[in-house]
């Protein structure tokens, strides 16, 4: 353990941010500190309570350069008031940011009852940080707090902190809660650590820290050590970089609004804060994301600012943005028949009519088919016709903007099956789909067809995914009815997607039926 003068150590303290109130415990009982920090982590909180006592409590929300955020990274702590099963009694919403007036540390004075509370990051565009503490009424507290001790800011490769260091102290108590922590620099007394320590003198030094409950247990003594040397020169800018975002047109340009963010590192003394110019506006201190909405070209200049004044030289990005194009084009709509059929092209017990519509601007609203005569009904599903005789279903499409497609069709005939609906039937023993052998047994599936006929290479396809989409279905037909296993259907889809049925007419090979 490092030992070093008071007179020293009490050069090298500078302010603190609040973790636990600096009071007695006895003179503190009727209020509690509760802490959240951040850094420059979006997915997270860097530290965060996870039980409380009731009554009147102090929120403390840092998200600084102290806490290690080097980026100056806004976050916000907000307390979930809709969500069932929490309290819903605390209104909550603190923003902060190293740069902000409270150089990212923030206060609020709240009183919490028994139950849940949940809390989250609400800034768009940020990963989730969230999580929950409960707060109960507490029996008699024999069990200590428990206390830890971190240590941050820049190193060296060896491990020594340049410049400063940082220590948190942070404690919690699921009984009575935390009524005191205390710390002490280089053996020179314990004093209340009401923020954390920053230590800027040259040399080795030991904090030690402890912490005691509202029913007057104390944790032990826990210490970190850490050697504090002196920084490099920096004279190296930071390097800075900004990144366009949003929905593009065919021509690249953002429709409605683009999105900056600008991104700067520094790997001598650290960034200190970045800036951005619209135009030839003024220079504006850049927290979050900067969306510009205006139509029109624009130009956004960036720079950054390290801690020992080192200026990064301005970058520009430039980018259009034009407003939501009006849509007057109808979806685009199409229709495949599927399903079984005898020689002569009928389908035998029912026919599946599968609808599909696209719509590139303002997207597909809603699709609807009528069957023969019957009225337009809403398309959620594949549409399966099992009556026997002569059928037409008509589709259409309306899109987002209110546009409709004309009305398309599709005809076909059902018809009962016979004994034997494939009298020239493929007999051989696996499926060849094209030059491939999948090696599926050649079963029949009743009626005297096959797999094989079913499958019905040789027919007519407008396209080569028409006729995937007909084995498809086919197969998944015959894994219902048991004659397929799952297996054995995805090994003749996939044959089918090799093949190049539907892209060319494909004569019968020697042996096959015709």
């Amino acid at each position: 353990m490092f030992r070093r003068s008071t007179a020293a150590v009490a050069a090298a303290l500078m302010s603190l941010t609040a973790v636990i109130p600096a009071a007695p415990v006895q003179a503190r009982a009727q209020e509690q500190v509760l802490t959240w920090t951040a850094d420059n982590d979006i997915t997270r909180y860097k530290s965060a309570p996870t039980t409380a006592a009731p009554g009147p409590t102090k929120i403390v929300f840092e998200n600084s350069e102290a806490t290690g955020n080097t980026t100056g990274m806004p976050h916000t702590l907000t307390f979930d008031t809709s969500t069932p099963g929490y309290n819903h009694d605390v209104e909550l919403n603190i923003l902060a940011n190293p740069f902000d007036t409270r150089n990212g540390r923030h206060e609020a004075a709240v009183t919490l009852t028994p139950g849940k509370y949940r809390y989250l990051c609400t800034i768009p565009g940020h990963g989730t940080m969230s999580g929950e503490f409960t707060v109960t009424e507490g029996g008699e507290d024999t069990t200590p707090p428990t206390v830890t001790g971190e240590v941050t800011g820049p190193r060296d490769a060896a491990g020594n902190y340049l410049g400063s260091a940082t220590v948190t102290v942070t404690a919690s108590d699921a009984g009575s809660g935390v009524g005191l922590v205390e710390h002490e620099v280089d053996d020179t007394g314990f004093v209340p650590h009401t923020e954390p320590v920053r230590i800027t003198a040259v040399g080795d030094h030991s904090v030690q820290y402890r912490a005691t409950d509202r029913a007057g247990n104390t944790s032990e003594v826990g210490s970190v050590s850490f050697r504090v040397v002196e920084p490099p020169s920096d004279t190296t800018p930071p390097e800075v970089a900004a990144d366009v975002t949003g929905t593009k047109d065919a021509q690249g340009n953002y429709v409605d609004k683009a999105t900056v963010t600008i991104t700067a590192t520094d790997a001598d003394s650290g960034v200190r804060g970045r800036e951005y110019q619209l135009h030839s506006g003024p220079w504006t201190a850049y927290t979050a994301p900067v969306e510009v909405t205006a139509a029109g070209s624009h130009m956004v200049h960036f720079r950054a600012t390290d801690n020992a004044g080192n200026t990064s030289p301005e970058g520009m990005v430039a980018f259009t943005v034009v407003a939501t194009p009006v849509d007057t084009e109808p979806p685009t709509t199409s229709a495949v028949v599927s399903g079984a059929k005898n020689p002569d092209g009928a389908y035998l017990d029912d026919a599946t009519v599968t609808i599909t519509a696209s719509d590139a601007q303002s997207g597909v609203e809603r699709v609807e088919y009528a069957l023969d005569s019957g009225e337009w009904t809403a398309y959620s599903s594949a549409v399966v016709v099992g009556t026997a005789g002569s059928h037409t279903v008509r589709y259409r499409a309306t899109d987002k903007a209110g546009n409709t497609a004309e009305a398309k069709s599709v005809s076909f005939t059902v018809v009962e099956p016979g004994a034997d609906a494939c009298p020239e039937s493929d007999t051989r023993e696996t499926v060849v789909i094209g030059p491939d052998d999948t090696g599926v047994a050649n079963v029949d599936t009743g009626n005297g067809c096959t797999v094989s006929d079913l499958v019905d290479q040789h027919g007519e396809y407008p396209d080569h995914g028409a006729f995937v989409r007909h084995v498809e279905l086919v197969t998944a037909d015959l894994v219902t009815r048991g004659v397929l296993t799952s297996r054995e259907q995805a090994v003749l889809v996939r044959a089918a997607s090799r093949s190049d049925i539907g892209e060319q007419f494909l004569p019968p090979q020697q042996g096959e039926p015709r």
